[in-house]
């Protein structure tokens, strides 16, 4: 099982932090590093926000090992024709390492901030049906779309020049919504991301997942399962948790987090590698906290590789 970090570029990411947390996912040994699109913080105050693509292309250009790409990018934001332009071209800028993260969207108080139509969840989830079809289209064939839907039309649009990779970046749709999250990653996506599940959960997730690959005439080998929660480790940084949240370890244990001392961090992420969780992303959300993920990277990687 991969572990990579994951970042929430909304909770003050700037590019003195990005460029660190850089070279020490690069340097440590993890197998990536992920980040959250968000345009601000779902509540005040505001933090430093780095655009999600212009700090991808940085990765692209300044690592040359770790897998990258956004958990994930909503359609919301930007035209998909827009987003598998920028994918294909930091793809490529990258040899082949960017993982696209797509998904429909969700936080109101940006929406309302930034202008951006969010839409109901039914209509949400319809818009991202639709860009998943232009943007696979996009992404696929030399050939010309043309496409007519509710919320994108196209019309002779071609990519070019075409991806290096056959196909452009691999696709990872994220969520742990049982019927249209996994349906869409069955139909298009080369990795589903769950978020926050206990291992009996994210089983439960795969073997639905299972059902529709198979009806999309699919093996289950072809998508790869992975996992984004967050990591308390040690005595203090598991304290500082307990008292933010008012919640209890067992109860953070409970709702999919990944807390303790290294031996039981170990022994977490051993049971959801048993329930068939092939990367964890771990959510790391101290941006400062670099003696943490040296101890991770010490401690914890070894036990996986």
């Amino acid at each position: 099982m991969d572990l990579a970090i994951m970042i929430e570029g909304q909770d003050g990411l700037n590019w003195e932090r990005w460029k660190r947390l850089a070279a020490a996912a690069e340097d440590l040994g993890f197998a990536g590093l992920y980040r959250s699109d968000h345009f601000t913080n779902g509540r005040p105050p505001e933090k430093d926000s780095l655009e999600l693509w212009v700090s991808l292309t940085y990765l692209a250009t300044h690592t040359q090992r770790i897998s990258f790409g956004p958990l994930v990018t909503p359609f919301s934001f930007r035209h998909p024709a827009l987003t598998a332009r920028m994918a294909a071209a930091v793809d490529d800028l990258s040899n082949g390492r960017l993982q696209l993260g797509l998904g429909a969207g969700w936080q109101e108080r940006e929406h309302e901030m930034f202008g951006l139509d969010l839409l109901t969840l039914r209509g949400r989830m319809r818009r991202f049906k639709e860009g998943m079809e232009v943007v696979t289209s996009l992404l696929k064939s030399d050939k010309a779309l043309s496409y007519d839907g509710d919320y994108y039309q196209l019309k002779d649009a071609i990519l070019l020049p075409r991806p290096q990779r056959p196909g452009g970046p691999p696709i990872t749709v994220g969520g742990n919504g049982q019927k249209r999250t996994l349906q869409l990653a069955a139909r298009y996506a080369h990795e589903w991301n769950a978020v926050s599940l206990t291992p009996q959960d994210f089983r439960e997730h795969c073997q639905r997942l299972d059902e529709f690959l198979k009806v999309e005439g699919r093996q289950p080998g072809e998508v790869r399962r992975s996992l984004m929660t967050g990591i308390f480790i040690g005595r203090q940084r598991v304290e500082r948790m307990i008292k933010a949240s008012g919640k209890p370890a067992a109860e953070l244990r409970a709702a999919g987090r990944l807390v303790g001392e290294t031996g039981e961090i170990v022994a977490q992420l051993g049971v959801l590698a048993e329930a068939g969780c092939q990367q964890v992303m771990l959510q790391w959300l101290d941006q400062d906290d670099m003696p943490g993920l040296e101890e991770i990277a010490k401690q914890v990687l070894p036990q996986f590789k």
